[in-house]
């Protein structure tokens, strides 16, 4: 090998007994030309030294000669071995300017978890500019845990380094508490790959400054972000729920939207007062006391349900339909009274109530209500010309009860005229019931799907439908991405898509428009806007 094999094994000892860490550096230079065995030795004379001696000779070898240390790892574990048994001396090695690269170090505190490093670690990143030896800094802090790295790690959520903001939050989530928490919160809301990061951190932590933030989240411009934010607080469960019923007092609508369709899939009683304190203030917006009635829909009520009854006198048909469901829900003989004594107002209102409780597909209120003459009068005029599902459903309800009159009466006459098909694709069911309604009144076959992969399978096989409607947030898959799947096939000319949202947020609008959206339809909608936004869509006005 060209080497004096016992001379370097002497020279070695001899440098250990003296101190002289400089010729003892120039031996183990050369620690990679000879055998394994040799090797062995010089690290076992290594290790006899003193901890101030062997640190940073170790450390060269790692980081100039790292594959010696690649089959088992001794230099490594040797290094490693030191610190278990001194841990108060690796503060100084990580402050040392002997040591040039500290990186196994920075590992090494992180590994034994070491309080006592922290203040070193903190003057170290302040130090240094290498990005490899900060982010390995940012890790070592998070695997601490010291609650004294807060304010450095928040600062690099900050960092022009998408690596290094990365590594901040998930140090800071290991950390957690009040005050990485809001520092989390803070960043949010500047880049969609950012800030879920930082939700993944909130549901890992759970506490209750997290829940908050993921209830914030439900403001967020990215329609995919308020879609991971409700879920994950559906997934995490009773705990959201105070943090949710806290939010309902906000003034933003679309806000408030999110939150009671949260509470209404969390089917938690608790939220029942809140939402009925909410109605009781008779929101401006129709789409919060839609909202409010669907999700009360989902939720026990006790007595108090009578209350219900004032949605129907809404002048909105879809918080009718909405409050129909929810009186279904908690249904009592005690309702049927109050709802005769509203059949008994004005035409228009009468009118309104019936339809809303046929199009709800509600079976006992309608057979509550059937023997009632101003409620069939009613009944009749609509059932008939309505869709072949729902003159189905209720003509069986009739048979069901020996009413073979009324049944007859129902099925009317056979539809001969030819419709085009309409895809409606929304998560909220009740939305879906009123797609057929309306879609059936305006002389098109709707098509519905609560889920959006559904409909994109559906798609894939059957002919091309006239036009699609989608929500804007759904689960999985939101309105913009079903959008952006469509038009991988079908251009706007081709196959017209129609967004129809609670949601009135300039960016989502844009988003919308960018994946090739053909018009954008606030909810609610009647039959005339309906009819008007899809005929804008088709370029027909």
């Amino acid at each position: 090998m060209g080497f004096d094999v016992k001379h370097m094994l002497e020279e070695l000892v001899e440098n250990v007994r003296t101190g002289d860490a400089l010729k003892a550096r120039l031996v183990l230079a050369y620690i990679d030309r000879v055998d394994s065995p040799t090797q062995g030795k010089l690290l076992y004379i290594l290790s006899r030294a003193e901890i101030e001696f062997q640190v940073p000779l170790l450390v060269y070898l790692l980081t100039e000669h790292g594959h010696v240390d690649m089959k088992g790892g001794v230099v490594r574990s040797t290094l490693f071995s030191c610190f278990m048994a001194f841990p108060e001396k690796l503060s100084g090695f990580l402050e040392s300017s002997v040591i040039a690269d500290k990186i196994e170090l920075i590992r090494i505190a992180g590994e034994l978890k070491t309080l006592e490093t922290v203040p070193a670690l903190l003057g170290l990143i302040n130090k240094t500019e290498n990005v490899a030896e900060i982010a390995c800094i940012i890790g070592t802090l998070g695997k601490i845990a010291d609650t004294r790295a807060v304010p450095v790690l928040t600062d690099y959520l900050y960092s022009a380094s998408q690596e290094l903001v990365m590594a901040a939050i998930h140090s800071l989530g290991r950390i957690g508490g009040p005050e990485a928490v809001d520092g989390l919160g803070r960043r949010m809301d500047s880049d969609t790959e950012i800030d879920l990061a930082i939700l993944s951190i909130f549901v890992t932590l759970q506490d209750q400054k997290s829940i908050e933030c993921l209830c914030q989240a439900l403001r967020s411009r990215e329609a995919y972000l308020r879609t991971f934010a409700k879920q994950k607080l559906i997934d995490i469960g009773g705990k959201s729920v105070s943090a949710l019923i806290s939010q309902l007092a906000d003034g933003d609508s679309d806000f408030i939207v999110h939150v009671l369709n949260v509470l209404g899939d969390l089917g938690d009683g608790q939220a029942v007062s809140p939402i009925r304190q909410l109605l009781s203030h008779l929101p401006a917006d129709p789409n919060v006391r839609f909202a409010a009635y669907e999700a009360l829909a989902l939720l026990p009520m006790d007595k108090s349900a009578y209350s219900l009854t004032e949605g129907l006198s809404d002048g909105e048909e879809h918080v009718c339909l909405a409050a129909a469901r929810a009186i279904e829900k908690n249904y009592s003989p005690f309702f049927v009274v109050g709802i005769k004594n509203l059949l008994r107002g004005s035409l228009e209102d009468a009118s309104r109530i019936v339809r809303a409780i046929i199009s709800a597909e509600v079976d006992r209120l309608f057979l509550a209500l059937v023997v009632d003459e101003i409620f069939w009068r009613i009944a009749i005029g609509y059932l008939p010309e309505s869709h072949l599902d729902i003159r189905e459903r209720y003509r069986g309800l009739l048979l069901g009860i020996g009413r073979d009159d009324l049944a007859q009466q129902v099925l009317g006459g056979v539809d001969s005229l030819v419709r085009q098909k309409v895809v409606a694709v929304d998560d909220s069911r009740m939305v879906l019931k009123i797609y057929k309604s309306t879609l059936h009144e305006l002389g098109y076959e709707p098509v519905l799907f609560e889920f959006p992969e559904a409909a994109l399978q559906w798609l894939e096989k059957e002919e091309k439908p006239f036009m699609v409607l989608t929500d804007l947030n759904m689960p999985l898959v939101t309105g913009v991405q079903l959008t952006e799947r469509l038009r991988e096939k079908y251009s706007r000319d081709v196959l017209p898509v129609l967004m129809v949202t609670t949601q009135d947020e300039q960016n989502d609008n844009q988003l919308a428009r960018e994946a090739g959206v053909n018009g954008i339809l606030r909810k609610p909608f009647t039959a005339k806007t309906l009819k008007v936004a899809m005929e804008t869509a088709c370029g027909v006005v």
